[in-house]
């Protein structure tokens, strides 16, 4: 589901190029959920970035979810972030206006040009029906600011679902949640995977990495 080899990744700062990703190889089957974790500034959360097609400067060949990345142009790789893969970030990036429910729409009503949409009301049907998979159906009218933390970290997975994409990408889920809104987020990640979704996920966070099937270290630019 994931092939990613020798790629590479280097920030330039003028004349100043800092090696992020070298020669790196990972392999990750479908309904496999893997954690990578490793010190801060080595490179997970650019990992993930690549391998979701929101960086595409890089080097060597990436493929996911049965896509070559280096094939696809700006419009192309808009439409495979919108269809074919879901993004779950710390810091939940909800709208604070928006309602749960409507949060979790938004995805359907950004649909890129000339990529297939919903209609207005099978959006409905599958945000309510993302919510309800999460444990929210109940809290779909609440806006964000009437949400506990690991609430809204769960409207931001059903927001990430609303696709239904084979890939779920997950940068420090779990990072500004407690003990027990972390529990509720892992234990939804070990659901996902048993319904057969493939699982990346970076990490400082030894609870999450704990409930993975394979712990991968990030050091060097290289995984191990």
């Amino acid at each position: 589901m994931i092939s990613l080899r020798h790629v590479g990744k280097v920030f330039r700062d003028g004349e100043t190029e800092h090696v992020v990703l070298r020669d790196l190889d990972l392999e990750v089957a479908r309904g496999e959920f893997v954690a990578v974790v490793g010190p801060s500034g080595s490179g997970k959360s650019t990992l993930l970035y690549l391998t979701g097609a929101l960086d595409a400067d890089f080097e060597g060949e990436a493929e996911v979810a049965g896509r070559r990345l280096r094939d696809l142009g700006a419009r192309e790789r808009a439409t495979f972030r919108n269809q074919s893969v879901g993004f779950v970030f710390q810091s939940f990036n909800l709208l604070p206006a928006l309602t749960a429910l409507e949060n979790v729409m938004l995805p359907g009503l950004l649909s890129p040009a000339g990529a297939p949409a919903p209609s207005p009301g099978e959006l409905r049907s599958r945000s309510t029906e993302a919510l309800r998979r999460v444990g929210l159906a109940d809290k779909a009218g609440r806006l964000p600011a009437r949400l506990s933390g690991g609430e809204r970290q769960r409207v931001a997975i059903a927001r990430a679902l609303l696709a239904r994409p084979s890939v779920l990408l997950a940068d420090e889920p779990t990072g500004n949640l407690d003990a027990t809104s972390g529990a509720l987020v892992i234990e939804l990640f070990h659901g996902l995977v048993r319904d057969g979704m493939t699982l990346l996920v970076v990490t400082h966070e030894e609870r999450v990495s704990a409930a993975a099937g394979r712990v991968l270290h990030l050091e060097g630019g290289r995984l191990r």
